[in-house]
């Protein structure tokens, strides 16, 4: 059968699959992006060591997928260098295979629809690559391979200058999503480089800078003034309030005490009670030498 004719229903299968994303996990995505990969090789008819593009579907433009075939022997002599990953010699493949093949991906801006790091930003594109074996790539089912390195780290370097070893932070991170899920954040030592064992998919995040509650203070300054407002008032009344009683009461006292000081007879006029006051007659003096 003509390879042309097979390939051309893979594309588009993987294109009518595709169309929907956001149904897609990580996991299926990985899957669909390994298929793809694998073709390539099939299409192209590779030589070892040659790193080959591939022909994403159009709904997928921004990420960028790469296939390269590596004899295991030459993984373990010289390593691997492809697509912004060192892989250091003294490499072996687990379970230990012949050929081996690595896919590299770049989810480009596709990064945050796949991925994120609860209470950090991502500040470059997820990376990543896949191991399989190549004794094969026309079988059915691909074995998923993992990397055993030798005690030197696989490097990975960020194409995109997100900053300099002097703008370097404490609380800058290197995110590693590995194959089975889990997350782990490793401290930076370099710009924009991250280390691994094994394969996975890679980034840098920043802790998301937590919003200031811009226009609040303004707030409390209103509420201040009008507190105080509220209190001076409340103090002024109080004080008028009192002032008020206490003029009262004083006018009361002296009203009492003047009743109690002024003491009035009382006659009857006809039929009618009427206050009198007391008459008091001065005494005449009789005059020494005068007459009675």
């Amino acid at each position: 059968m003509n390879w042309n004719v097979i390939w051309l229903s893979l594309s588009l299968c993987f294109s009518s699959v595709l169309c929907s994303l956001d149904k897609y996990t990580t996991d299926s995505l990985d899957a669909a992006l390994q298929d793809i990969a694998l073709q390539t090789l099939v299409r192209h008819r590779p030589h070892t060591g040659a790193l080959y593009k591939a022909m994403l579907p159009a709904n997928l433009s921004g990420m960028n997928v790469s296939i390269v075939r590596l004899r295991s022997r030459r993984l373990w002599n010289i390593g691997a260098n492809f697509s912004n990953f060192h892989i250091p010699s003294r490499t072996l493949t687990v379970p230990h295979v012949r050929r081996l093949a690595i896919v590299y991906q770049d989810f480009g801006n596709w990064s945050s629809n796949y991925y994120s790091v609860p209470g950090y930003s991502m500040i470059t594109p997820v990376t990543g690559f896949m191991v399989f074996d190549a004794s094969n790539v026309r079988a059915r089912r691909i074995t998923k391979l993992s990397l055993k390195t030798a005690g030197n780290p696989i490097v990975i370097r960020f194409s995109d200058p997100t900053f300099s070893d002097g703008m370097i932070s404490r609380a800058t991170r290197c995110a590693t999503f590995s194959s089975d899920g889990a997350l782990n954040l490793s401290q930076m030592s370099l710009a924009n480089v991250c280390y691994s064992h094994d394969q996975g998919h890679f980034t840098i995040v920043v802790p998301l800078k937590k919003k200031k509650k811009a226009g609040l203070w303004y707030l409390w300054v209103i509420g201040f003034v009008l507190g105080f407002g509220v209190l001076v008032l409340v103090g002024y009344l109080g004080v008028v309030v009192s002032l008020k009683l206490l003029k009262t009461k004083k006018i009361q006292v002296m009203e009492k005490q003047a009743d109690e000081d002024l003491v009035l007879d009382t006659i009857w006029v006809g039929r009618s009670k009427m206050p009198s006051a007391t008459v008091t007659r001065t005494q005449p003096v009789i005059e020494e030498g005068g007459f009675a």
